[in-house]
Formats: C-alpha cells, sequence, structure tokens
C-alpha cells in the first residue's frame, strides 16, 4: 500500500495533514496549518468552496469556486520562510513554485496575514511578488 504525501511539502501522509482540512473534517489551528491546506486545495484543484470557506469575507471580493480553480497552472512546491502569531492575528511568509501554460517556472512569494474570528483562522489578504525563474524551453 502507498501513502500519498501532502502536497503541501510537510512530508506527511495528505490522509494526516492537509486532507482532513479540505474534507471539512477539522479546521485549522494555526495561520501555518491554513496556509498550507489553501496551498494544497490550489495544487489540487477541485477545492475553490474551500478557499472560499477559508478566506475572511472582507477581502474575499467577487469570486466563485470555478474562478480559483486554474487548472493551467501546476503547483511544484511549497517553501515556508517565516511564520508568527499573536493573539487572533497570524503572519505567514512563503514561496509557492509553480510551472504556468507555457512552460515558464513562476516563485509566488507571499506575506500572508491571518485573522482568526470566533475560533476558525481565515485568510485576510497578502503582499505578493511573483518571480519568473524560467522562460522554458525555445522551440
Amino acid at each position: 500500500m502507498s501513502i500519498t504525501l501532502c502536497r503541501c511539502d510537510s512530508g506527511k501522509p495528505f490522509a494526516r495533514c492537509c486532507g482532513p482540512f479540505l474534507a471539512g473534517q477539522e479546521q485549522a489551528r494555526t495561520p501555518k496549518q491554513l496556509m498550507r491546506s489553501r496551498y494544497t486545495a490550489y495544487a489540487l484543484g477541485g477545492h475553490g468552496d474551500y478557499l472560499i470557506r477559508t478566506w475572511h469575507p472582507s477581502t474575499l471580493g467577487p469570486v466563485t469556486a470555478d474562478s480559483l480553480d486554474d487548472a493551467s497552472l501546476q503547483w511544484t512546491g511549497l517553501e515556508i520562510l517565516d511564520d508568527d502569531q499573536k493573539g487572533d492575528r497570524g503572519r505567514v511568509d512563503f514561496k509557492a513554485t509553480y510551472v504556468d501554460a507555457e512552460g515558464r517556472t513562476h516563485i509566488h512569494h507571499e506575506h500572508s496575514a491571518f485573522l482568526r474570528v470566533q475560533g476558525r483562522w481565515l485568510y485576510l489578504d497578502g503582499k505578493m511578488r511573483d518571480v519568473i525563474t524560467d522562460q522554458g524551453s525555445s522551440a
């Protein structure tokens, strides 16, 4: 029997890492757990509803679950650079690597802010910088 590792690069099995969060069986206990599970939702695709449920309504904007599932991106790695939590506020600094439809590799570097509302952590917003690291192969 093979164990599927979680896409968040924690090294843990999906079923014991982000899987229960995406399935609605558990809620993230820290901003870092929520960030990892949100990355996994993007990486797996088909979890736009989870992304909306874990996004603070004041910053969500006019999105749909389908609009958050971009099948043209292949998410390939996550690196947590730093995280911090003070009371009901938290932040996570991370880099997520992905390949776009043209084969270019990007690094999505974001400083994310989180807020705990009635015991639930929610993504509030992020300051990001997208850096293209590879132009892909030329034909």
